[in-house]
């Protein structure tokens, strides 16, 4: 027998998943995150996992693993103390950034500060032109004494270096990377260009220090996860996640942190994909919610979009522009601060507000009776009748509902003059429309179409708030997928080998032939497989992708352009036509006549998917149900309804029917209100629609009023 783990951290729960390829069976797990030391969750719950399903750890061929750890360390600031080492006369550059307002009218604009202050930034006399020449030579024995300097004075444990024009030639930063690996072996060492080979220097050097900052954290937590796993008896291979969807071995995760910014909630949104590609679903929005936060993500064609630019630590939940820029590849998130545990609060003008703020796991919310006092959603849904106080995490952990009442009425309900109900409702339907706002602009600056879509939702909040969501998006249909409450787990057991390389070079069009495109990007493509064949995968295996920034010459911003898997010289004859077309789907217009320039080359690699097919079993403490794909009728017949519990929806008490997931057979259908309660997490039908049980048993939602 072959089994592979999954294992996503969240805010509040940390999720597991253990499928055997044998059987294409998955047996689900959910338990409290530790914040104090969050490899103490995975290595417990990896070992329950295991204990109570009846397998050796011998048997474990793999674990994946998905961590939100460096985005927390860097919203939190709870990195390493870092240096910088930047070209004379450029020591500004993290402060002044782009000298942009992402507001224009608001005169109380702020922005989040450097990671690392001026005071332990040094300047280094050195000069590389734009196009690789060097204009001034290197001092190493200056920069020898500015680390020196920076370890006596400042204590760094991390060090970024970065200077101009590194992306053309980097070798000023491989010179003094190598004599700090030589002399100063205990820092921790990131280069900019090759953390991100691209243009702008602002973007490079924060997207570098970012990786420098959480180097020391992240190392040392793999170095837990690997030692812990090692005492459990475990022989495998551990893969991390990246925010791109792709997995790494720790090598090369130590020496890029970064690009695990959203490494837990990608392998949600591959899940998503997953079954989007299973039920032939061509537009699906990607919707998880979680004990701490809210992600959103489209998939078009069965493949998520994707991005190289992304923001960290925003000021400004919803203003692009007010957080750190981080360059790396990733699949196109939004992600805000609302999920189960997401406190709610009064503001200044008396108006109550619901995240960004959580109670995370510890305490956790009032209803987990540990300490917590302040209202979450978590006990809104509790006090409105969605959670059923005796049967959370299938019973394993019992809910106090007198405490999310005696929360909500002193937080909210007395603070405001409203009734219990009315509070609770509130903190309810807030959440839903800022989540829902959040995710019209992403949708709209995408040029995506939700009512045209399907949402598929998950996480262990998601079902709850779902179908009120879609109801504010017009979103016509929601699938609730079975094992939902942990799909970013099952996500990891989907995701494949993948790493992608990139540079910028600008190139005019006209000004090169097919053997010369293709030469430029040969070192691209080996270097991007390179983790991929240490990983023990063979260079046949390895399919290769090719995309590339291009514009108009003169203009200021760049269009990402698909390269065709075809021959070099096909492909590089379709380019005008490729950018032509994507252009114009862009901006509705007729391109223009001016020369076109590559501006960015990149080349990702991928290995084979690994094997999790579809009419996968899902099994979590004794209970069964076939997961997407599966033709066959449910694993126990019988009536699903377990009762009726009356619920609040919007100043309506309903008497509600609560079905066992567990139990529902293909072709069953409900008009809601209605519950369908599983272990990790529980649909809500919102009322005068319409839920049916599909052939995978799938719940899909029809929103009809």
């Amino acid at each position: 027998m072959v089994y592979r783990i999954g294992v996503d951290i969240g805010g509040t729960f940390t999720d597991f998943a253990l499928f055997d390829e044998a059987t294409a069976r998955i047996a689900i797990h959910k338990q409290l995150t530790t914040p104090d030391d969050p490899s103490r969750a995975v290595l417990d719950g990896i070992a329950a996992l295991l204990r109570d399903n009846g397998v050796e750890i011998a048997a474990v061929e793999s674990v994946a693993h998905g961590t939100t750890l460096v985005t927390n360390a860097l919203i939190e600031r709870k990195g390493a103390v870092t240096g910088m080492l930047v070209t004379r006369n450029f020591l500004d550059v993290p402060d002044m950034a782009r000298e942009q307002r992402y507001d224009l009218f608001d005169l109380r604009l702020s922005f989040p500060e450097p990671l690392v202050p001026r005071d332990r930034r040094r300047e280094i006399s050195e000069r590389v032109g734009y196009d690789g020449a060097v204009a001034l030579k290197l001092d190493l024995a200056e920069a020898r004494a500015s680390v020196s300097d920076l370890l006596d004075h400042s204590g760094i444990k991390a060090l970024a270096i970065c200077l101009m024009h590194s992306y053309a030639n980097p070798a000023h930063e491989q010179a003094i990377a190598a004599m700090v690996a030589e002399e100063f072996p205990q820092l921790h060492v990131s280069t900019s260009a090759d953390v991100h080979a691209g243009l702008g220097e602002w973007e490079r050097w924060t997207t570098a220090t970012m990786n420098a900052y959480v180097q020391p954290l992240f190392d040392r937590y793999l170095a837990r996860i690997e030692s812990g796993l090692g005492d459990l008896g475990f022989a495998g291979k551990l893969y991390i996640m990246t925010s791109s969807g792709g997995m790494l071995l720790p090598e090369t995760a130590r020496r890029y942190p970064v690009r695990m910014l959203e490494s837990g909630p990608a392998a949600g949104v591959l899940m998503s994909a997953f079954h989007g590609r299973a039920l032939k679903l061509d537009n699906v929005l990607s919707f998880d919610l979680g004990g701490t936060t809210a992600k959103g993500a489209l998939v078009r064609g069965g493949e998520p979009l994707k991005t190289d630019q992304m923001e960290v630590a925003r000021v400004h939940d919803f203003k692009r522009g007010s957080g750190l820029p981080a360059r790396v590849p990733s699949i196109d998130m939004i992600e805000i601060g609302a999920g189960g545990g997401s406190l709610a609060w009064i503001d200044d003008r008396g108006l109550l507000k619901v995240g960004p703020r959580s109670a995370g796991a510890v305490p956790g919310p009032a209803c987990y009776d540990q300490g917590g006092g302040q209202a979450t959603l978590t006990d809104a849904n509790l006090v409105l009748g969605f959670l059923d106080p005796d049967f959370f995490l299938g019973g394993a952990m019992s809910l106090d509902n007198p405490a999310a009442e005696q929360a909500i009425r002193e937080t909210v309900a007395e603070p405001l003059s409203l009734e219990l109900m009315r509070a609770a409702w509130g903190i309810h339907d807030i959440a839903n429309e800022d989540v829902a706002r959040a995710f019209r602009i992403h949708a709209s600056e995408r040029g995506f179409d939700y009512r045209l879509a399907t949402m598929i939702a998950f996480g262990g909040s998601g079902p709850l708030q779902a179908m009120a969501i879609a109801a504010k998006l017009n979103i016509p249909r929601v699938v609730f997928p079975i094992g939902a409450g942990v799909m970013s787990a099952l996500g990891l057991l989907a995701s494949p080998l993948s790493f992608e390389q990139a540079r910028t070079r600008r190139t005019f069009l006209e000004d090169i032939d097919a053997a010369t495109f293709a030469e430029l990007l040969a070192p691209l493509a080996i270097a991007a497989k390179q983790p991929l064949l240490a990983a023990g995968l063979r260079d046949h295996e390895i399919q290769l992708r090719t995309r590339l920034d291009m514009r108009y010459f003169g203009q200021g911003h760049e269009i990402e352009v698909i390269v065709p898997n075809l021959a070099t010289e096909p492909a590089f004859a379709a380019l005008p036509d490729l950018f032509a077309g994507r252009y114009t789907s862009l901006f509705g217009v007729a391109p223009l006549d001016e020369p076109l320039e590559i501006v960015t080359w990149k080349v990702e690699a991928e290995g084979p998917p690994p094997p999790l097919q579809t009419g996968y079993t899902v099994t979590s403490a004794g209970s069964r149900a076939r997961g997407s794909g599966d033709a066959r009728g449910g694993t126990s017949g019988g009536d699903s309804l377990k009762g009726t519990r009356v619920c609040h929806f919007d100043g309506a008490a309903l008497d509600t029917p609560v079905h066992d997931r567990y139990r529902l057979t293909p072709g069953f259908s409900m008009i809601g209100p209605a519950l369908i309660e599983e272990r990790e997490s529980t649909c809500v039908i919102t009322p005068g629609n319409r839920a049916v049980v599909d052939a995978a048993l799938n719940i899909v939602a029809t929103l009809e009023n």
